[in-house]
């Protein structure tokens, strides 16, 4: 009996640890939303003409208690913006179990460029599509071929992550050669359009095209919350987790293709924006471990975060000039991307 007693305590103390360990995350969550509320609010002040966060609170929840001039700048010109900053931020990594794979690096968020400037030089539909529905339709269709590319690679006997991260990395040259290639044959106004894509920039964001992507990724959110655990199973190794019932070929499938959409949309109205979905994902594992009901919404918060700061420091550099968003991400992922290279080498070693 005293046995089984000590049993009972130490069994109902692990309770108690994770309980708290679970508060502590949930409390993470709640201030990185605190935080992404306040650089949303900065991102609304900050501009050309700059405003007060009082001015900016009052022009959202009464409208009618701030001038015309106001009201103008921050729901007609920095809101889709700043709530584009949000909405593209909230991408996810894949499920590679490698840190140095994401949409960007595993050549799907160039893929996706491709098919944009393919439909932008050509007007070649790779879907018969409306004319309206060309860009976005064919940046998906070449995500998906990318996509599955990679699937089938990383289902092959003997072929590690680190090749397939390798693969990715080739076919992000190839798209990238392809795009050149494009923007060689392209007019001088197909030419600047195309220019737009590479870079990345959130300053064509339109309503329409924030409840198009925000529709994607609330469509995206069921099926990686139905999947939690079979995701942090995976995280655990494809051997542990078939040993527990996951169906790893399949989870890993559905996966890729829903992250294959979740970065063709966004590329196909704002551009390349690079490392969101490396810098992003690994931060949020940082503090919040692996455990997917955390890291999920975690990344989604924490990329979102990141560009919508991304964006308030593109306005910031010279008065007056709003940078494309893309250098800007760029100059903070790539120290970010070697520091992971650099860690995981000594880690093997």
């Amino acid at each position: 009996m005293a046995e089984i007693a000590a049993i009972s305590i130490e069994a109902e103390a692990g309770r108690e640890r994770y309980r708290a360990l679970a508060r502590r995350k949930l409390l993470i969550l709640a201030a990185m939303t605190a935080a992404l509320c306040l650089s949303f609010a900065v991102d609304l002040a900050w501009g050309p003409a700059r405003y007060s966060l009082s001015e900016v609170v009052s022009a959202l929840l009464d409208p009618s208690s701030v001038s015309d001039q106001v009201r103008a700048v921050v729901w007609d010109i920095r809101m889709p913006v700043a709530v584009m900053a949000i909405v593209v931020g909230a991408q996810m990594q894949t499920i590679l179990a490698n840190p140095l794979a994401s949409p960007f690096t595993l050549g799907i968020s160039a893929a996706a460029s491709f098919g944009a400037a393919l439909a932008i030089v050509t007007s070649v539909p790779l879907l018969p599509v409306a004319a309206g529905l060309l860009v976005p339709v064919n940046a998906f269709i070449m995500a998906l071929i990318a996509t599955l590319f990679i699937h089938f690679v990383s289902q092959a006997r003997g072929v590690s992550v680190q090749t397939v991260v390798l693969l990715g990395i080739a076919l992000v040259f190839t798209f990238n050669a392809a795009l050149a290639f494009l923007q060689y044959l392209a007019s001088e106004q197909a030419l600047s359009a195309v220019v737009f894509w590479t870079m990345g920039s959130l300053t064509k964001a339109t309503w329409p095209k924030i409840w198009v992507t925000l529709a994607v990724l609330l469509m995206a959110l069921p099926l990686f919350a139905r999947n939690a655990w079979a995701l942090t199973a995976i995280r655990l190794g494809e051997d542990k987790a078939a040993s527990f019932g996951v169906n790893v070929r399949r989870i890993r499938l559905e996966t890729m293709l829903v992250v294959s959409l979740l970065a063709a949309i966004p590329v196909s109205f704002v551009g390349t924006i690079g490392f969101v979905g490396l810098v992003g994902p690994h931060i949020s594992r940082m503090i919040l471990g692996e455990d997917q009901r955390f890291f999920l919404p975690g990344s989604i918060l924490s990329g979102a975060l990141l560009l919508s700061l991304t964006s308030i420091v593109s306005k910031s550099i010279i008065p007056g000039v709003v940078f494309p968003i893309g250098i800007i991400t760029a100059l903070v992922g790539v120290p970010f991307f070697f520091s992971l290279i650099l860690s995981n080498r000594s880690r093997s070693w």
